[in-house]
């Protein structure tokens, strides 16, 4: 009976010692900070996109420039470019590219959608042969 007591008194005191952590971790965050402004980001449009592509199998890599709906064959894949943005405080640094890429022998699209220059891998193109990334887009 006294080892069971003890148990419980040792049990208690270790959940009312992490009640005491979690709830002074929870008060030390705070989402919003009175008085602070957060910075304004302006995203700008770009009229182009610098590419590079990979074949795979041959080791050959090429780099691409490619206007806004213009399309562009790599190997056996064709790059269409819908839209390219960039921040406009870091232009050469980070670049949103909307790529079409269609497979010409299967004639299917393989790729649709946003691929990011600093993070080729967030969303990339899956192609057994052929890989297309954004380098940065084009400012002038």
């Amino acid at each position: 009976m006294i080892r069971a007591l003890v148990l419980l008194a040792l049990l208690a005191g270790a959940a009312h010692g992490q009640e005491d952590v979690t709830a002074s971790v929870v008060d030390e965050m705070s989402v919003a900070t009175p008085g602070v402004v957060p910075e304004e980001v302006r995203v700008v449009r770009s009229g182009g996109v610098l590419l590079k592509g990979l074949d795979k199998v041959s080791g050959d890599v090429i780099d691409v420039e490619l206007r806004v709906g213009e399309t562009v064959t790599v190997g056996r894949v064709e790059v269409d470019l819908g839209e390219c943005r960039y921040f406009e405080d870091n232009p050469a640094g980070e670049g949103f590219a909307w790529l079409t890429i269609r497979d010409s022998v299967r004639d299917a699209v393989v790729f649709d959608g946003w691929m990011i220059a600093s993070s080729p891998a967030l969303n990339a193109l899956d192609h057994p042969r052929y890989d297309v990334w954004v380098i940065r887009c084009t400012t002038a």
